[in-house]
Parts: structure tokens; C-alpha cells; sequence
């Protein structure tokens, strides 16, 4: 970037300027309408003058996940801790049971101090209470730890979680076997005693079918004999020719517990996710051990959601549920039973298959089933039960292959996390979920590292989040809190995964523990701006893309918009076919859902998850064709001339697709491409052009909302991955917005200090804004178009412009004179007088506040030049937190504050003013606090606790190595000189 010009006057500098002098002049704000201006928070005010940037409420500040060691709590500490949450700038915390740091579990006494006691039930009164007289709420989740369980049952009930295992031996053609059924090849789980022959069969081994990994299978000679049975023992007599296997299935609980107990005494039990019995007793037991007389009231005021874990239920068989069988017929219109053999697994693996189309549609079926089951039967009754108690329900509904997207529609909040996403289609698809079923959240435990225990800095945690909030995240859920304490637990207290398996443990303990925690009200309102501008209104999203299995956590991206669409500024979201039959899915003026993410066209490929193989349900082609008679443009990739349908087909039935496939491809808003290659094309063709463009292919990602007739971009310039090589540059480009309304103007929302700030440089041509932005690696702002009052603007400039007070005023970093054209194309020149050199400062008084075992211990240093802590002696493994400060002689004008390298969070005080400073990009304009003569500048850095840690705790952490502390610098004093550009 040419820090002489400013092209478009849109720049890095201006995105981060936060003096009152930057501010909105109230007459020149813009006016918001629809929800904004009607709804209480979350939903935005009226207009940046009313505060809501700057103080967003706790509806949508970021929330804690809130790791207690089971009971074993103080509701005196329980309340302190609300307080430090709340003191902090977050909305919240979800209540969870999590111990993995401790490994001996007798300390914790699960039946006197387990979930579900008296113990624990003292601690979540206390927290609904206090977070009642704080403003905030306290999320519970469904059982302790994950996945789904209670103490009620034992592996053996039907309400547990279920597994189906099979057995087999081999039977040469022509012999006889007399003896048991087989036994199955793996053993059961502690605690199975009981188990359910269902069914055996016999079926011939098929060179022709059997692949690398899988033993073929003739599906003609499948025989049934589980009538053979008598008393777990066959005689059977295999047919001539060929090599046959005998299989039996055996139901039986998989004995799953949750995850680190035990948390109750007796150890609670994982619940069948995919029956009415599994549901009932979850809801059984909150009813009668959690819900308390006083503990239902304060939900009522305090309570936000009932979380749900993410859904992993382990098992070296094959997931199952009693009544299977039956509902799969009557869903899928025939017997599951001739293709078990196809159907069960080993250690997550198949191992038979039958011919290639056969399997793969069959198993389609299989998990759609599932699927099924587990939405309706599950998530749907948890929501309404949650309802009936005065709670929200949120989930991850992932971890099998159940359509995801699919439950994102039934949930309240649904929810993704950084640790296990692979990239931002794994968000996309539970947005696109969220956005028809007519929900505003979409959430994201967040910041979870392996081994980022006490070595996790702010800056990392805004980079991995910079993306996901470009792909529809908008609640953020960190990952996470601590209780203070726990037998056992070394300095600096308990923490839920460190150590693990003795060494460093994942993700963070935030906390007052942390020397950045003094700094955190800053980041957490950061996000909370996020938040509130991502919640606003609408999604507008430029494509869906239909997937036939709605599968997230997959990392498995969208045919051309991925790689190519995004980098032009197309948006896109993911839906699956049930999705279609939803009330939202209606067209008007050409959209898809108009009262939701009002998509501009549904893009359909092949499977991606089944050999890119082009299948869709003859229900929801259909349903395509009369979209796209309503006006809806389709565009399909591929070759469709063969298509199927994703299951097992009945008669005709794919004949029948391919017919409604030949009216589809009529109809005159559909293109089929045969190559990604060709679907920009198919889109210009069909007059489609993105909400967001750049002429070039750029890092920025972007999300776009609607609230009434505002319209609000999030920019962020990141990654679609954190795997993605090299690391994005900064960007400096023209980005062209399309608005609403034709009325409204640019306005730039500064995300740490919530101040709104309209754009002086720009250009408008019928529905869209042009204007110039400037952004450093993973650095976010946010543009709002809206209406606003009158005031001057230029269409290009060589200074940096801004609006002050009905005036445009140039900034420049040197003396000169700066053109600038004027709305209506006039050309002024401003004079710039004489503008001071940049200086380096380099003569600091550093204090340092020593975070150590024995308490805080103080250091004081006289610095004639900035390094890191570890290379200064005094410092190698300190940890906490340094105020630097020195004295500036000024003889007026402004300046620009560049801090350089900074580890990891700062403020910086000017003269007595505090000012938050970015994590991303750590300039700040200091001009409106500057005065002639003598100036204090104190710069205050905080740490991590790893250096400390290395050697006070080296058993865990002294492998770690050193972080560079401090403020390491450069500092530079970049002054800057101003004048009004002459607009009459």
C-alpha cells in the first residue's frame, strides 16, 4: 500500500482510526431500518449515535464454555465466577462436567458431588441466580460431559445406545455347518450382559464385487435362515458351487459412557439417539433429579439453551436402534434385512459389498434412515421438551453421517466448532441448515487447540475466527473456562484438559488466571459487534448448493464457488433436499427462500460424497421443476443423461427421474455445464452477478445481511482453511457492493470501538457502491449501507479523506498538494503544510507485574532499545504483564501510534486517555490526544502463562518453548498532517 495515496480513500489506517475526531457526526448517521429498528438487542439500534456498536448487550457478547470438575463446587466461587464473565464482556457460560486433567476420578466423589446431586444442583442455582443479577444467562448442557447420558439406565435397557454386531464363518459349497450361529467378531463393552439375535443369513462370495478394502458378495444368492435357528444353534447345508459366508447380527448395547467419567454414581450411561425410549430418559431424569422448584424459576430468567454436544457415539459394530428394521420399511418402502451383510461394519469399515450401485445406494438409505429417526425422534422432541422449560436448544449435530444441514433447520442454535472443522464449507453447511429453517444463530465452540494450554494468544484465536464469521457464524462460545480449583490441581488451578495424558493440554483456561484477562473486555467486544451486526436482519447469500447427503465436519468443499467463486466475492451455502420441502422454500422475483438468504440460484452436482455420481430424489426434482417455473435459476454440473436416484430405486423410478430431469433442463432459467469451467458462464448467461465483486481474485471473504433497508458486509481477509499455504498478503482493491436501497450510502463500523464512521471516498452506479478497502492479514471491518444524512464525498483522492462536522478533510504523511474529485466530477486541490519526520521511540521504562506460583513479583527496567522478554535476562520466563512508558516532546499536529511485533494483547495511554488497540494490526491514532510539549505514552502488553510455566510446572510444560513477549517493536510516531478540502 502507498501510504502517499489512498486511491479510493479507503485505507488500512482509516479502518483502525478510532479518536472522537473519526466519530459520526450525529446529523450524517445512518438510518437503519426492519428488525434493527424495532427489536430489542440482539438486534441493532436505531442508528450508530444510539450506542449500540459501542455497547452491544449481552444477547450477543461472545459466552464461555464453563468446565466444572463434576459437583465438587462452592456456589460462593460459583457466583464470583459469573461475576468475572460477566465483568469481562461476555453474555454467558454453558455449565459442563469435564475432568480430563484429572486422572485420579476418586478425588472427585461422583456420589456425593457427581452430576445430577444435590451438590451440582447447588452449583447451577447459584449460577442461574447470580447470572440473573448480572444481566447474563447460563447454558446447561444435556448430560454430563458427552455424548447424551444418564445414570438411570444400564447398557443392557432399552433406552441405552445401541449397536448392531455381526459374526460370520465361511461355508464351502456342498458342506454342512452344524453348531452356533456365529459369534460376533467383537466382544461386547463392559457392562453388556444381554444381547438379541436378529436375524442370520447366508450369502455367496463374488470375486467380481469385491474391491480393495471389502469381500464381494452375490446378492442373488442371499438366503434367509434365521427361522433355522433353534436356541443360537444352525444346520445348514451350503449349495454347490462357489465359497458362501453365514452371517448373524446381534443387538446389544455398545456400553458407551461419556467422555472422562465417571460423573455419577452409578457412571451415567449414553442414551439410544434414534428412539422415543433414549429421549425419554434424558427428559425423565432431568424431571426428576435437575429440575429443582427454584432451579425451573431461574430458568425462566436466566436460562439461554440446553447444549448438545457433538454426536459421537462410538462403536466397533454398527450404530443401531430396536426398531430399525420396521421404521426402514416403512420409510424406505422395502426390507433392510437382504442387505445387512452390506450394511455392517467393523471398526467404522464395511466389509462386504455387493455390486457397486447396489451398495452405495443402499447404504444412502441406510443413514438416511437414521437420519430420520434421529431428527425426529431426538432433535425435534429435545427442542420441544427444552421449549416446554423455558430453554433454547443448541447442538453439533454431526459426528455420523446424518444429515446435518438438514437438523440445523430443527435447532435452535446450531452449532460448528474451529478444532474440528476443516474449512468454511463445514460452516456453510449448517448456515444453509439455519438460514431456511428460519433460525438467526448460528454458533461455534470456538478456539479449541491441541496442546494450546496456557500458550493460546488472542491473536491466533481472532485469526482462526476472522473466516468462519465470513461463512455465518455469528455466536462465538470459547473454548473455554475453568473453575478455580480442584484436588489435586497444580498452579495456576484447575483446568478441564491440561495436563492430558501428562502433557500439554488442549485449547485454554480463560480466566483471571490469564494476564491477558485485564485486556479481554476488549476482544470480547470485538466479537460482540461481530455478533451484533451478523445477527442483524436477513442472510442474503448469492447460491445454494444442493447436496444429497447433508454431511458436515467433512472438509469437502462446493464444486466451482470453493476455489473460484469465493475469491471473486460469490457467497454460498449448502442444503440438502429436505430443505426444499420446507415452508421457506418458495420463489419470488427469482429467489429461493426470499424471506430468508433469498438465494439468486441452486447449483447442482454430483455426490461428492458418493463418487461425484449424479443422483437426486424424484421428489425433490420435481420440486426443482416447479422452483424454477416460479422463476428460480438452476444450474446443474455434469453429466444427468444417466441420472439415479440416491437410494435403492423401485421400479421405474429412475425412468421417471430422468423424465422430470428433461423438463427441468427445458425450462429457460436452468444451464447445464459439463465442466466447473463452464459454470461462470452459465451464471453471466443467466444474468447472475454476486452481491460482492472485485475485478481481480482476492483473500477478502465476506457475508452479507439484510435488515430492512440497510444492507451489512462483513470483510475479513483470511483463508478458506488453516491448512491453506502460503499465508494470505494484505489487500488493497476496489470492491464493488450491491445496496438495497439506491438511497443509502457507505459507512465503515470500526469493530473495536463500535464507533460508525462514513466513508468519504466512493463511487455509485444504479444498485451498487464502489469504494477502495484496505486490510492486513486476517484484519475484519464492516460495511453498512444505509441512509443517512447529508454530507460532502469525493469519488477519488490522492490524501486520505474523511467526514468531519459537513466537511471533508484530507490526511496526509507529507507536506504537498492532493487532488480530489468530487462527487460530480469536480477536481479540487488541498494543501498539506509540513509534516514532521516519523520517529522511532526507543528509550522505554518498562514495569512488569511477574504471574508466578508464590503471587506477583515486580520487575523494573530502564530500556534503551526493545527486544523480547526472553532475551533480556531479568525476563527469560516471566510471565504477566508490562507497562511500558515514555515521554515524547510534541510541537502539534497528529500521529499515528505503529506498535510493531506485540505479545499478545495491549492498551495504549495517551496523556491519561486509554485506548484498545486491534490484536490484528496494533496501529492506533493517537493525534486527537496529542498536545504541544511533553507527552506520556505508555503502552501496557500482556502474556501468555507458558514461559512462566516451563519452569514452575517442567513435568508438563517444559517442553514448550519460549514465546516472544513484550512489545518487541519497532514503535513508530508517524505524524500526519490534515486540511479541509474546499467542496463550494
Amino acid at each position: 500500500m502507498n501510504d502517499e495515496r489512498t486511491g479510493q480513500g479507503f485505507t488500512r489506517r482509516r479502518a483502525l482510526q478510532i479518536g472522537a475526531a473519526a466519530a459520526v457526526a450525529a446529523g450524517a448517521g445512518p438510518v437503519l431500518g426492519g428488525e434493527a429498528a424495532a427489536q430489542a438487542a440482539p438486534a441493532l439500534p436505531a442508528g450508530p449515535a444510539a450506542g449500540g456498536f459501542a455497547r452491544p448487550g449481552a444477547a450477543v457478547r461472545p459466552r464461555f464454555r464453563w468446565w466444572w470438575p463434576d459437583g465438587l463446587v462452592d456456589p460462593a466461587e460459583i457466583r464470583r465466577e459469573i461475576d468475572q464473565i460477566a465483568d469481562a464482556g461476555f453474555g454467558g457460560a454453558e455449565i459442563v462436567a469435564v475432568h480430563h486433567s484429572i486422572r485420579d476420578k476418586s478425588v472427585l466423589d461422583p456420589a456425593g458431588h457427581g452430576w445430577g446431586t444435590p451438590a451440582w444442583n447447588a452449583g447451577v442455582e447459584a449460577a442461574l441466580d447470580q447470572a440473573a443479577r448480572r444481566g447474563v444467562t447460563v447454558d446447561l448442557t444435556i448430560g454430563p460431559a458427552w455424548p447424551a447420558a444418564v445414570p438411570t439406565i444400564t447398557p443392557d435397557d432399552e433406552a441405552a445406545v445401541q449397536e448392531l454386531a455381526y459374526g460370520t464363518v465361511p461355508v464351502a459349497g456342498g458342506a454342512t455347518h452344524d453348531g452356533p450361529v456365529p459369534e460376533p467378531v467383537t466382544a461386547p463393552e463392559d457392562g453388556v450382559t444381554r444381547r438379541h439375535l436378529v436375524a442370520v443369513h447366508a450369502v455367496r462370495t463374488a470375486a467380481a464385487n469385491t474391491t480393495r478394502k471389502e469381500t464381494g458378495l452375490d446378492p442373488a444368492s442371499f438366503t434367509d435362515l434365521t427361522s433355522k435357528v433353534a436356541g443360537e444353534r444352525i444346520t445348514w447345508t451350503a449349495p454347490e458351487g462357489g465359497d458362501w459366508l453365514l452371517f448373524s447380527y446381534w443387538r446389544r448395547g455398545s456400553g458407551q459412557r461419556p467422555e472422562s467419567g465417571p460423573h455419577s454414581s452409578p457412571d451415567s450411561c449414553v442414551v439410544d439417539h434414534f428412539s422415543r425410549a433414549g429421549t425419554r430418559a434424558v427428559t425423565a431424569f432431568w424431571e426428576a433429579r435437575l429440575l429443582s422448584r427454584d432451579i425451573r424459576k431461574l430458568i425462566k430468567r436466566a436460562g439461554g439453551t440446553l447444549f448438545e454436544d457433538s454426536i459421537e457415539l462410538e462403536t466397533a459394530a454398527l450404530n443401531w436402534t430396536p426398531d430399525l428394521p420396521a421404521e426402514f420399511r416403512r420409510r424406505r418402502g422395502y426390507d433392510l434385512m437382504p442387505y445387512l451383510p452390506v450394511i455392517v461394519r467393523l471398526k467404522e469399515n464395511t466389509k462386504f459389498a455387493y455390486d457397486a450401485a447396489t451398495t452405495a445406494h443402499v447404504r444412502h438409505d441406510f443413514w438416511q434412515t437414521v437420519s430420520d429417526l434421529f431428527n425426529e425422534f431426538h432433535f425435534a422432541a429435545l427442542a420441544k421438551w427444552a421449549h416446554s422449560i423455558g430453554l433454547e436448544y443448541r447442538a453439533q449435530p454431526y459426528g455420523l453421517e446424518t444429515d446435518a444441514i438438514h437438523t440445523a433447520a430443527i435447532l435452535d442454535v446450531p452449532e460448528g466448532e474451529s478444532l474440528g472443522f476443516k474449512n468454511l464449507d463445514d460452516y456453510r453447511a449448517l448456515a444453509g441448515g439455519r438460514d431456511m429453517g428460519g433460525r438467526k444463530v448460528l454458533s461455534c465452540e470456538a478456539g479449541a487447540y491441541q496442546g494450546g494450554a496456557y500458550n493460546t494468544t488472542w491473536g491466533k484465536f481472532l485469526r482462526t475466527m476472522g473466516g468462519a464469521y465470513a461463512a455465518g457464524l455469528n455466536q462465538t462460545v470459547l473454548h473455554g473456562f475453568s473453575y478455580a480449583a480442584a484436588p489435586g490441581a497444580a498452579w495456576p488451578g484447575f483446568a478441564a484438559f491440561t495436563p492430558y495424558n501428562g502433557g500439554i493440554g488442549f485449547s485454554e483456561s480463560w480466566g483471571p488466571r490469564q494476564p491477558t484477562w485485564r485486556h479481554v473486555p476488549d476482544v470480547a467486544g470485538y466479537l460482540a459487534r461481530v455478533h451484533l451486526a451478523m445477527q442483524a436482519g436477513k442472510s442474503r447469500i448469492d447460491v445454494a448448493v444442493f447436496r444429497q447427503k447433508g454431511y458436515t465436519k467433512t472438509g469437502i468443499g462446493a464444486g466451482w464457488f470453493t476455489k473460484s467463486g469465493v475469491p471473486l466475492g460469490w457467497t454460498h451455502q449448502l442444503i440438502s433436499a429436505p430443505l426444499l420441502d420446507l415452508p421457506s422454500a418458495t420463489v419470488s422475483g427469482g429467489r429461493l427462500a426470499p424471506d430468508g438468504p433469498a438465494y439468486k440460484v441452486v447449483f447442482v452436482e454430483g455426490d461428492r460424497f458418493g463418487g461425484n455420481e449424479c443422483t437426486l430424489p424424484l421428489g425433490t426434482a420435481r420440486t426443482m421443476l416447479r422452483l424454477t417455473k416460479a422463476g428460480l435459476p438452476l444450474v446443474f454440473l455434469g453429466d444427468w443423461s444417466a441420472a439415479t436416484v440416491p437410494g435403492l430405486a423401485r421400479d421405474g423410478e429412475n425412468e421417471q427421474l430422468r423424465a422430470v430431469l428433461t423438463q427441468v433442463f427445458a425450462q429457460p432459467r436452468v444451464r447445464v455445464v459439463a465442466a466447473e469451467a463452464d459454470v461462470p458462464g452459465a451464471l453471466a448467461d443467466l444474468g447472475l452477478r454476486p452481491a460482492v465483486a472485485y475485478a481481480e481474485a482476492s483473500t477478502l471473504l465476506t457475508a452479507h445481511r439484510r435488515d430492512g433497508r440497510a444492507d451489512y458486509f462483513y470483510l475479513c481477509n483470511g483463508k478458506h482453511a488453516e491448512t491453506v499455504k502460503p499465508p494470505v498478503a494484505a489487500i488493497d482493491h476496489e470492491v464493488t457492493f450491491t445496496r438495497s436501497d439506491r438511497e443509502a450510502v457507505p459507512y465503515r463500523l470500526d469493530l473495536w470501538t463500535g464507533e460508525t464512521e462514513r466513508v468519504a471516498v466512493y463511487r455509485e452506479e444504479g444498485d451498487t457502491i464502489t469504494l477502495r478497502v484496505a486490510l492486513q492479514p486476517s484484519e475484519a471491518t464492516v460495511i453498512i449501507l444505509a441512509r443517512g444524512g447529508e454530507a460532502p464525498s469525493a469519488t477519488a483522492s490522492q490524501a486520505e479523506l474523511r467526514v468531519d462536522r459537513q466537511r471533508l478533510v484530507a490526511r496526509a504523511r507529507a507536506a504537498g498538494t492532493y487532488s480530489t474529485t468530487l462527487r460530480g466530477g469536480r477536481t479540487v486541490q488541498t494543501v498539506i503544510g509540513a509534516v514532521p519526520e516519523a520517529r522511532t521511540l526507543t528509550a522505554w521504562r518498562l514495569q512488569v507485574e511477574d504471574m508466578t506460583p508464590d503471587g506477583v513479583k515486580r520487575h523494573d527496567l530502564e530500556l534503551d532499545g526493545l527486544k523480547a522478554w526472553p532475551d533480556i535476562p531479568e525476563l527469560a520466563d516471566v510471565s504477566g504483564i508490562g507497562t511500558y512508558s515514555t515521554t515524547v516532546d510534541w510541537t502539534g499536529g497528529g500521529a499515528v501510534l505503529e506498535l510493531g511485533e506485540v505479545f499478545d494483547t495491549c492498551r495504549v495511554t495517551v496523556n491519561g486517555h486509554r485506548l484498545p488497540v486491534s490484536v490484528i494490526v496494533p496501529v492506533v491514532d493517537i493525534g486527537p490526544w496529542l498536545r504541544r510539549g511533553a507527552n506520556t505514552i505508555e503502552v501496557e502488553v500482556a502474556t501468555t502463562l507458558n514461559n512462566r510455566l516451563r519452569v514452575s510446572d517442567p513435568g508438563v510444560y517444559g517442553g514448550a518453548s519460549r514465546q516472544r513477549y513484550g512489545l518487541v517493536g519497532p514503535v513508530r510516531l508517524v505524524p500526519y498532517g490534515e486540511a479541509v478540502v474546499p467542496t463550494r
